[in-house]
C-alpha cells in the first residue's frame, strides 16, 4: 500500500490522459467497424462515450442482480437465526492450525446434525492473519505461521468438511484478499498465504462442478480500520521485531532511515478503509445464499478495483510504473 509518488502521480494522470485520447479516437474507429460488418449504422464519438460508461457502470457501481434464494425447506430456519438466542446456532471454538481440533469439530457438526445424510450447507473460511515487512527483514518462521493459518488452514477445514459439503450440494466460500490477486511492497508473507487460496478455490471450484457444490472467493478491499487487523500498537510491536530479528548486514545496508519511512507509513495506514464490513458480509451471504453465486466478489472502494483491473491485465513494466 506504498503512496503514489509524484512521479508515479504524474505517470498515473499521463496514463490516464493517453487512454482517454486513445478511447476518443479508436473505440469509435472500432465501434464503426463492428457496425459496417454487421450491416448497422455506423456509431458517434458521444455514443462510444456513452457506452464506456455504460461499461464502468455496470461492473463498479451497479448493485448484484438478484439471481433467486436458496429456500429453507420449512421456512423457519431464517427467521429463528435472526433471533441472537437460537438454538439452533451451535458455537465452538476452533485453531485451523490443529489437525485433532479440525477432527473434533467435524464431529460435533455430526453430532448436532439433525440428518447428517442430507449433509452441510456451507462452510465459510475466514480465519486469517496478517503482517507486514520487507522480504529481508521477514524470517521463514514469519512466512511460514502466516500461510499455516490463511493457506493452510483454509485448506485443512475444507477437506475435512468437503464430504459433508458434497453431499448437501452447498457451498464453499473462502475469504481471500485483493491482495490474492495483486503483490505489494512489505506485504509478501500475506499476498504468498491469499494466492494459495485463491488457487486452491479455483482449482476446488473446477473439481466440485460434476458434483452440483458451488465455490466462492470473496475479495475484500481495505478494510483496516473496519477489522482492527492493523492498529498503531501492532505496527510498533512488529516493526521492533523485524528491526531486532534482521541480519545486520541486511540493517546496515537498508539503513534506519529508510526502515523507519517504511514503518511510518505502516502506521498512516491504520486509520484507512472502510469502517463497516457489512459489504463483505453481504457478499458472503449471497454466495451461501444465491442459486446462482459467482465464483469471485469484490468488495472494495472503486480507486481499489481500478487498481486491480490495471495490475492484473496491463503489461508488468507499465503496471509497476503507474503503482512502485
Amino acid at each position: 500500500m506504498a503512496p503514489v509518488s509524484v512521479f508515479g502521480a504524474t505517470l498515473l494522470v499521463s496514463f490516464s490522459v493517453f487512454l482517454t485520447v486513445v478511447l476518443g479516437f479508436g473505440l469509435p474507429a472500432l465501434l464503426n467497424a463492428a457496425m459496417r460488418m454487421l450491416g448497422l449504422p455506423e456509431t458517434s464519438v458521444t455514443e462510444c462515450i456513452v457506452v464506456l460508461y455504460l461499461v464502468f457502470v455496470l461492473c463498479v457501481a451497479t448493485p448484484r442482480l438478484p439471481r433467486g434464494l436458496v429456500e429453507d425447506k420449512d421456512g423457519e430456519g431464517a427467521k429463528e437465526l435472526e433471533e441472537f438466542h437460537s438454538d439452533r446456532m451451535k458455537v465452538i471454538q476452533l485453531d485451523v492450525c490443529s489437525e485433532e481440533q479440525v477432527k473434533q469439530a467435524v464431529e460435533y457438526i455430526k453430532d448436532n446434525m439433525e440428518d447428517s445424510e442430507r449433509g452441510l450447507w456451507a462452510v465459510v473460511n475466514n480465519a486469517g492473519v496478517s503482517t507486514f515487512g520487507e522480504v529481508e527483514f521477514t524470517s521463514m518462521d514469519t512466512y511460514k505461521e502466516v500461510s499455516e493459518v490463511n493457506l493452510w488452514g483454509t485448506i485443512r477445514v475444507t477437506k475435512a468438511v468437503l464430504p459433508l459439503i458434497r453431499r448437501a450440494k452447498g457451498r464453499v466460500v473462502n475469504l481471500a484478499s485483493m491482495y490474492a490477486r495483486m503483490g505489494n511492497v512489505m506485504r509478501s508473507p500475506y499476498c504468498i498465504s491469499k494466492y494459495g487460496v485463491e488457487a486452491f478455490s479455483d482449482c476446488l471450484r473446477y473439481e466440485m462442478r460434476g458434483w452440483g457444490v458451488k465455490v466462492s472467493i470473496i475479495e475484500p478491499g481495505n478494510f483496516i480500520v473496519a477489522t482492527g487487523i492493523l492498529t498503531r500498537d501492532i505496527v510498533a510491536s512488529t516493526a521492533n521485531k523485524l528491526w531486532n530479528e534482521a541480519p545486520s548486514n541486511v540493517k546496515e545496508d537498508y539503513g534506519k532511515a529508510h526502515f523507519e519511512h517504511h514503518m511510518g507509513l505502516m502506521r498512516s495506514y491504520c486509520n484507512s478503509g472502510h469502517k463497516d464490513v457489512a459489504p463483505v458480509m453481504d457478499d458472503i451471504a449471497d454466495a451461501i445464499m444465491s442459486k446462482r453465486p459467482y465464483s469471485r466478489y469484490t468488495p472494495m472502494e472503486p480507486h481499489w478495483w481500478i487498481r486491480l483491473q490495471l495490475m492484473t491485465h496491463l503489461p508488468g513494466a507499465i503496471s509497476d510504473l503507474l503503482y512502485f
